[in-house]
């Protein structure tokens, strides 16, 4: 049997007064998941382990199988195996937002929906400017971007700027992680052994990060990119936001997992998710006009995993849009993101697959909620379905927060997903 996962990037969302006490998947038209839940099995999952954040590198790895209390490593290594940067023992690598900033405070988390070309003029901008040999900085997509700092500690403390907006910004610049403020972290090689390098404090990296977004900010400001931005009264990307940094990670791929998996690709927009890939062993698709927003291309997304499935053993299909206007407070665009995944993508898959000769099972779910009316992500389990043809269903008949509560499954709890995704 060959297994495909797709989800829906902070689908999940709580009831909404303007909606008549509905949650946005409750009130959205998902004629296909509601058919594949009853047609398969579904249940609640718990996707961020006790102490962590929920963030979308947390879930989306916890989702795969690992444990996180050994693998995980920040969002900033991740996105440095997507982009192709291969990581040194002395690196510390941290996402590197753009963001916007007004009369002190977070205006938005993603620089005025700043394309990758204008990201990529910024991020070469700054290198030019503030980096050297020990710091540089890296072209992500579009508002996301790397930073590695080497020799510095992942001892920390950010604030992810999408958790933070209309909030004022100095409250919230980098601190030492307790008990880090003056310890020097030994540097382990390749080889598991200590280098006998040895890394800056925390107090010192935070000192130097912090350093890093003060003078960010007088550049970007007097980039004319932003000062045509100002002019015409949109939003600029004036400053660097750095969040979420770590080391090199150390993980076993998704086939000495599961020997279920012999091959298997990965298809997002989103550099985080293609580092998880990257770490599990899978290959990377791009697919031209993938965008990470509503607008992306859903049918392209969709005939990429299908051609991937008609080869290999197992697809991570992943759609950020409706994460993004979740954080946008946007309840009429994470609406239709829904719903372009329902009948752009689920639809399409299904009624290619469901005829194969050789099954294929399939997983819809989100890593996180992100509703529109706290625009961050919070830690609360997640609503999914398991189907293939055949399957004998339970009584849930449509896939929302609250159908799903009464799914056979029940709740499972982080690593339990895969697990129990690969038994069928």
């Amino acid at each position: 049997m060959k297994h495909i996962i797709i989800l829906g990037d902070g689908m999940a969302d709580h009831p909404v007064e303007r909606l008549g006490g509905k949650t946005l998947l409750q009130y959205a038209q998902t004629p296909y998941m509601d058919l594949l839940a009853k047609e398969g099995k579904t249940g609640r999952l718990v996707t961020v382990p006790d102490g962590f954040m929920p963030g979308s590198e947390v879930a989306n790895t916890a989702i795969m199988g690992y444990d996180l209390n050994k693998v995980y490593e920040g969002r900033g290594p991740l996105e440095a195996a997507s982009i192709g940067y291969e990581m040194a023992p002395e690196d510390m690598a941290i996402r590197c937002n753009v963001i916007t900033l007004q009369d002190g405070r977070i205006i938005t988390h993603n620089g005025g929906n700043l394309s990758t070309e204008n990201g990529d003029i910024l991020m070469k901008y700054l290198d030019e400017k503030l980096g050297n040999d020990r710091v540089k900085f890296i072209t992500g997509i579009q508002y996301r971007h790397l930073l590695v700092i080497k020799y510095a500690s992942k001892h920390i403390v950010c604030a992810p700027p999408h958790d933070h907006p209309n909030e004022e910004w100095k409250p919230l610049l980098v601190k030492s992680e307790e008990g880090w403020e003056d310890q020097h972290e030994p540097i382990i090689g390749l080889d598991g052994k200590p280098t006998g390098e040895v890394r800056m404090s925390g107090k010192e990296t935070a000192d130097l990060v912090n350093e890093l977004i003060l003078k960010s900010q007088e550049l970007l400001s007097e980039h004319p990119y932003n000062k045509e931005k100002v002019a015409k009264g949109e939003r600029p990307a004036n400053s660097i936001w750095p969040w979420s940094g770590g080391y090199r990670p150390s993980m076993q791929t998704l086939m000495q997992l599961f020997p279920q998996i012999k091959t298997g690709s990965v298809i997002s927009a989103v550099d985080l998710i293609r580092g998880i890939g990257h770490y599990a062993g899978l290959d990377i698709i791009k697919v031209p006009g993938a965008t990470g927003l509503a607008d992306t291309n859903y049918e392209g997304k969709a005939q990429a995993a299908i051609d991937a499935l008609k080869k290999q053993d197992f697809v991570y299909l992943h759609l950020e849009a409706s994460d993004e206007a979740g954080h946008d407070g946007d309840l009429d665009l994470k609406i239709n993101a829904i719903q372009y995944l329902d009948h752009r993508v689920i639809e399409t898959i299904y009624k290619e697959v469901v005829n194969w000769d050789e099954p294929v099972a399939i997983a819809i779910l989100p890593d996180h909620p992100t509703p529109v009316e706290i625009r961050t992500h919070v830690k609360e389990d997640v609503p999914f379905i398991f189907w293939y043809k055949g399957i004998q269903p339970d009584s849930v008949q449509e896939y929302d927060e609250v159908s799903c509560v009464k799914g056979e499954y029940g709740q499972l709890v982080l690593q339990e997903f895969m697990e129990e995704f690969m038994k069928l």
